[in-house]
């Protein structure tokens, strides 16, 4: 059973107990000793080889090599053994192993998500909270909770607590979650996860320019500092020190300056006590890397190229309009303003945030590729630009309302297009979900993320180590105390070369 708590802004005099404050309830759902069931256990698994796979694939980009370059100058802390990053088999200090991995994780923007009243990629948890877990020496056990934790907390801000509309980044919900998710992972007492949840959501409010205009590096860099600040609020806790209190709640708080104002007002979902942590199985993979909104429309897009050939050529479309959720007109389509999203020399974060350019690649392609498809080649051929500029987007109200829809089956991510073709003719055609949703014509399962991982890795990974990595994630809840090493992915040799890293302060 799930419970609604109301979340309100108070006046200090009013002196809010404790017990009653989000943070302080979210801590009570992460020290909850309740098991794990067994399909959000494999769902965990999933998403681990998800998180590796596009991990993997993103080695040898510009944001994961400076990462990876920063943590590389942190040697692994006193308290424990370290934490693996990706690709190496160095250890360093855990919060920096979250740092790397993270960015790693988000850079090709193709892990999973969860859309509500606010955005989200909940698979962002798993980096910091793996990290913790090998550097303490978890089993496989501790480490499905913690996730699960992670998932769970995240989830449920995500379906109350809107943070883009007062332009506050979606990472905002990520360092609370993850701080939540440690606690659970290590045992911690009620007490002690509050004041980390606390600290980690106060060193993580930034605003949302991060994705807007022309979209930079930070864009990956994001998540990654939530985790690694979630990292370091749990260690603060467990030496005693505190938050600010009442976080979301205060008159000078969140809530009150930062998102509704005084007089907000929100039901936060969050499971009962004894009741099973089940929030990852409502959130969804991409099989193509672009945000997640653009999912739907590039098999939709697929699907066209294949029916009607004649819409690829701009020399005979007139236009193509797209009706869609106010999220995905504001933020990714024409309805953002952004000139970006038109420019062929746009950066690959910029053009993944444009449907525009998506559709139009992907109409043109039938295919979609996580490298191939961004390459300022693809962007600037004179055709694509031509048909790219006839594409725009418009809100479509039906749309929108099934995409806040809480109904999970009529919940949609897609719209519906018109093609005008130059002598008259209109196609028409309409998507609801993605393909790979588990609505969709071709929902991921197990066999699914297995495959993503084995394409991505190809490259950098050894045959052999495809499938000793493979084999140990999926012994997950068996896994041993200090084995969770077994979930890094070692690089072949000569695919990362360390000493053309750039050079920083450390």
């Amino acid at each position: 059973m799930v419970e609604l708590h109301h979340v309100r802004v108070y006046k200090s005099e009013e002196n809010l107990p404790r017990e009653e404050q989000l943070a302080h309830k979210i801590a009570r759902v992460a020290a909850d000793p309740v098991e794990v069931v067994p399909e959000v256990a494999e769902m965990v698994i999933n998403r681990i080889i998800d998180n590796a796979s596009v991990a993997i694939a993103s080695l040898n980009r510009g944001p994961i090599v400076a990462a990876r370059a920063q943590a590389l100058s942190h040697a692994p802390s006193s308290g424990g053994r370290g934490a693996l990053v990706y690709g190496v088999g160095d250890r360093v200090s855990p919060e920096w192993a979250a740092w790397a991995n993270g960015v790693a994780v988000r850079e090709l923007d193709y892990h999973d998500t969860f859309l509500a009243a606010e955005y989200s990629h909940p698979g962002d948890n798993i980096p910091p909270i793996l990290a913790v877990a090998q550097h303490v020496g978890s089993t496989g056990h501790d480490l499905i909770r913690g996730i699960a934790t992670g998932y769970e907390v995240q989830v449920d801000l995500v379906k109350a607590i809107s943070l883009h509309a007062h332009k506050i980044d979606h990472v905002a919900h990520l360092g609370p979650s993850a701080a939540a998710g440690i606690g659970t992972l290590l045992g911690l007492d009620v007490e002690t996860i509050f004041q980390a949840v606390g600290q980690a959501l106060h060193t993580t409010t930034a605003t949302r320019q991060s994705r807007k205009g022309e979209i930079s590096t930070w864009k990956a860099h994001a998540p990654a500092f939530a985790g690694k600040m979630a990292v370091e609020a749990v260690d603060r806790a467990m030496r005693g020190q505190t938050s600010p209190v009442p976080i979301y709640e205060g008159e000078d708080g969140v809530i009150a300056w930062l998102l509704d104002g005084p007089d907000a007002s929100y039901e936060v979902p969050l499971p009962a006590p004894g009741e099973a942590k089940r929030a990852i199985l409502d959130t969804y993979t991409k099989e193509h890397s672009a945000e997640y909104q653009a999912q739907a429309w590039i098999d939709l897009a697929r699907k066209l190229h294949r029916e009607h050939p004649e819409a690829t050529d701009p020399a005979n479309v007139k236009s193509i309009l797209i009706r869609t959720s106010h999220h995905t007109h504001y933020v990714i389509g024409s309805g953002a303003n952004d000139p970006q999203k038109y420019s062929p020399t746009a950066s690959r974060e910029t053009l993944d945030h444009s449907i525009p350019y998506i559709f139009a690649v992907a109409l043109q392609d039938g295919t979609w590729h996580h490298v191939d498809s961004y390459a300022p080649e693809r962007a600037g051929r004179a055709d694509t630009v031509e048909l790219w500029h006839k594409v725009t987007t418009e809100e479509d109200p039906e749309w929108t309302r099934r995409y806040h829809s809480l109904d999970i089956a009529e919940k949609a991510f897609g719209g519906s297009v018109t093609i005008t073709l130059s002598d008259g003719t209109v196609i028409e055609d309409e998507i609801a979900v993605a393909d790979a949703h588990p609505l969709g014509a071709r929902p991921f399962g197990r066999e699914q993320y297995i495959q993503k991982f084995r394409a991505l890795a190809s490259e950098a990974v050894a045959p052999e180590e495809i499938e000793r990595f493979l084999a140990a994630v999926q012994r997950l809840p068996e896994l041993g105390a200090g084995e969770l090493d077994q979930l890094n992915v070692l690089a072949k040799d000569g695919v990362i070369d360390l000493t053309s890293a750039p050079h920083g302060l450390f």
